[in-house]
């Protein structure tokens, strides 16, 4: 078995971030009085809620494509553009809840950390299937 612990880590502190914007909803749905299945609201309340929905979202694209730019390339560079993507993310959620007009950085920074691995991930199948 190969050993891809960049990678690894990268995953546990993507399911990380997914597990406190839910978190960050409930907390929404309560300080707000937003029951379920209700998915609007109180701004606040919808802040949070689209910054969960965003990241699960870009999260099934990123995940895909570091593992795959760890296994075919280097895990050491599908391990740098994760942490990159997550450090991004943060600040995407951080400034999406203060005013979602200033969530553009993050989400450029989050975007091209993707498609670095994403380009990284069809190179090396690239490479795999011509050899």
């Amino acid at each position: 078995m190969t050993s891809l612990p960049l990678a690894s880590l990268v995953t546990l502190l993507v399911v990380l971030l997914m597990f406190v914007t839910g978190l960050n909803v409930a907390k929404a749905r309560g300080r707000y009085g937003i029951r379920a299945p209700a998915v609007t609201g109180h701004d606040m309340f919808e802040r949070a809620y689209r910054i969960q929905m965003n990241t699960l979202e870009n999260a099934a694209m990123m995940l895909p494509a570091l593992w795959l730019y760890a296994g075919l390339i280097d895990d050491r560079g599908a391990g740098a553009m994760g942490v990159i993507w997550l450090v991004a993310r943060v600040w995407y959620a951080f400034a999406y809840q203060k005013n979602p007009s200033s969530r553009g950085g993050g989400f450029t920074v989050a975007l091209l950390a993707n498609l670095g691995l994403w380009l990284g991930a069809a190179w090396g199948l690239l490479r795999l299937v011509l050899n």
